[in-house]
């Protein structure tokens, strides 16, 4: 083995290149934090939430108006997580297995800790589709099954427009069922104006979001909760919603809907396990649910992630070291080409064996629930 981590360049970037082609699609989607280089693990970080503007009349006055008395408000996420991979060598394995055997295994290994270190990343944004404001599609359909129909896509695009989301940054991340649907159904040329999806295996820009797929889509089992009703109306964006008489569980990220609400699907924020007050992930209720409404639990689903990429935000950045270094004989940083995450990459000279270690830091935050939604799958 080379003294430094020189000699381990062309393995790395070898590596890098194969786990850049898994489907890591939510990780180039949202918005890259920066301010992560500024905090230890678990060490809060704060941004700014800008209330809603109020509007008033304007009537002449020789008085002017009082100064505004709005609050902004803020919120936080942090790095949670410090992750590594790692493997070794020691004389004998290096004399056992022959330098050319070393060479793929090598390579393999570095492969398998960049897969695994992105895949830990991928699932942890997956997981907050919890969040999401209200999801389009039917459960267990599987979206753009009809060729040259592209209304799943610009159903749920409508939603993050009716919630305000900025046009220019949506994004639609689905699993590998959708994948081949658009793939299959949706690339003939004829269609998209390319060949790109057919050749290449590139999925399109509909309705204004870019598409990509991910393997760590969830899938959502619902609760078991039936027969609840509404106690008292809710209001056109309230996110509280009372409920009673019904018997078992409303959980976090179930789809449920209101007779007297035909139109939404609202995704649930915090459930209940019996009669109690269940909130709708923001902005909450688009009409008026009167008293004594009853409410639906949608079927168990994929998913399919639509937001705007300010809507989720991740943390990363390089493990910390102390001033002056530890133990480590040599550092290098790898960035992935494709996720555009950096990778830390250390060697550790032990007795008669060497150690590597690949890790990186991060967190994920939902920051907006306004500009997610699912598209049911």
């Amino acid at each position: 083995m080379a003294n430094t981590l020189t000699g381990l360049i062309q393995y790395i970037y070898d590596s890098v290149d194969v786990v850049s082609r898994e489907l890591v699609g939510l990780i180039p989607a949202v918005y890259k934090n920066p301010k992560a280089e500024q905090v230890a693990k678990d060490q809060d970080i704060t941004y700014d939430i800008v209330p809603e503007a109020t509007a008033y009349d304007v009537a002449p006055s020789n008085i002017i108006p009082e100064l505004d008395d709005s609050v902004v408000d803020t919120g936080t996420m942090k790095i949670t997580k410090v992750r590594a991979v790692k493997f070794h060598w020691t004389g004998d394995d290096e004399a056992a297995i022959g330098r050319e055997a070393k060479g793929n295994i090598q390579n393999n290994k570095f492969a398998q800790a960049f897969r695994r270190l992105a895949n830990e990343m991928e699932d942890d944004l997956a997981a907050l589709y919890v969040h999401a404001s209200r999801a389009y599609g039917t459960p267990g359909t599987t979206p753009f099954a009809t060729a040259g129909d592209f209304t799943d896509a610009a159903e749920v695009a409508r939603i993050l427009k009716d919630n305000g989301a900025p046009d220019g940054s949506m994004q639609l991340v689905i699993n590998t069922a959708a994948g081949a649907k658009i793939i299959g159904k949706q690339s003939q040329v004829h269609m998209v104006g390319s060949s790109d999806p057919l050749r290449q295996g590139v999925l399109l820009d509909m309705a204004g979001m870019q598409i990509r797929e991910s393997a760590k889509i969830r899938n959502h089992t619902k609760g078991t909760g039936s027969g609840y009703v509404t106690s008292g109306a809710t209001a056109e964006g309230v996110t509280d919603v009372a409920l009673v008489t019904g018997t078992g569980t409303v959980l976090a990220g179930d789809v449920v809907e209101f007779a007297a609400d035909g139109q939404h699907k609202y995704v649930v924020g915090t459930g209940i396990a019996a009669p109690g007050t269940i909130s709708l992930n923001k902005p909450g209720a688009r009409m008026t649910i009167p008293d004594a409404n009853a409410m639906t639990i949608g079927d168990s689903y994929a998913a399919n992630m639509a937001f705007s990429r300010d809507a989720i935000h991740l943390l990363t950045r390089l493990p910390k070291m102390p001033e002056g270094g530890d133990a480590a004989d040599d550092i290098m940083v790898v960035q992935d080409p494709v996720s555009g995450i950096y990778f830390q990459v250390a060697l550790y000279r032990a007795y008669r064996a060497v150690l590597i270690e690949v890790a990186v830091a991060w967190g994920v935050k939902a920051a907006k629930s306004e500009h997610m939604a699912l598209l049911l799958g």
